[in-house]
């Protein structure tokens, strides 16, 4: 094959390549975005304030991470998981005395008299549904991280792949056009 077809092959592969790389990076931003939108609006919307950094309640160590935002309306997944897990979760452990909903759950439907236990119960799965829900919102925000991360990765690809390319050609119109590429050589055997 001649060298200046294998390039101009090549260079044209790698724009091909680049193009795509540039659509893909094109619909990660587009999910990237529209995910932090829709994280954002969906958090905002329950109108969920950190107490103030000063507050006496979360004054303990446990609360360090939601001192950090102290008195901000939650409104981000990285918010959503301090929130769900160094807020909600601390509290849920001292309601449930260190159980798990499921474990009261069965302790309150071993005994349907106790409205206290009743009570707790419900009260656990009130925030673990809350807890759930905003570690969701964390995922969601982590997804849509990640797919903004790899838009990025997607144009600084296309852009050195476009570059290459436009070597491969230059290389191309440079070199003579009888200039082989991959030439075996034969090696001429004698025969006894």
């Amino acid at each position: 094959m001649k060298r200046r077809t294998f390039d101009t092959l090549m260079s044209a592969a790698g724009l091909l390549l680049a193009l795509v790389l540039v659509v893909a990076g094109g619909l990660l931003t587009w999910g990237h975005n529209y995910v932090t939108d829709q994280v954002h609006d969906q958090l905002a919307a329950q109108k969920i304030f950190f107490p103030p950094a000063d507050d006496p309640s979360i004054a303990g160590p446990q609360f360090a991470a939601v001192r950090a935002y102290g008195g901000k309306q939650l409104t981000t997944g990285a918010q959503a998981e301090v929130y769900a897990d160094h807020f909600i979760a601390v509290h849920l452990q001292e309601i449930g005395g260190g159980k798990t909903y499921a474990e009261l759950s069965a302790k309150s439907n071993a005994n349907p008299d106790d409205t206290e236990l009743a009570e707790q119960v419900q009260t656990m799965f009130r925030g673990e549904t809350l807890r759930g829900l905003l570690l969701d919102a964390y995922a969601f925000a982590t997804i849509g991280q990640i797919a903004g991360i790899a838009a990025i990765v997607a144009f600084v690809s296309a852009a050195l792949l476009l570059a290459l390319s436009a070597l491969g050609f230059v290389h191309a119109r440079r070199i003579t056009p009888d200039t082989e590429v991959l030439v075996v050589h034969e090696r001429e055997h004698e025969h006894h």
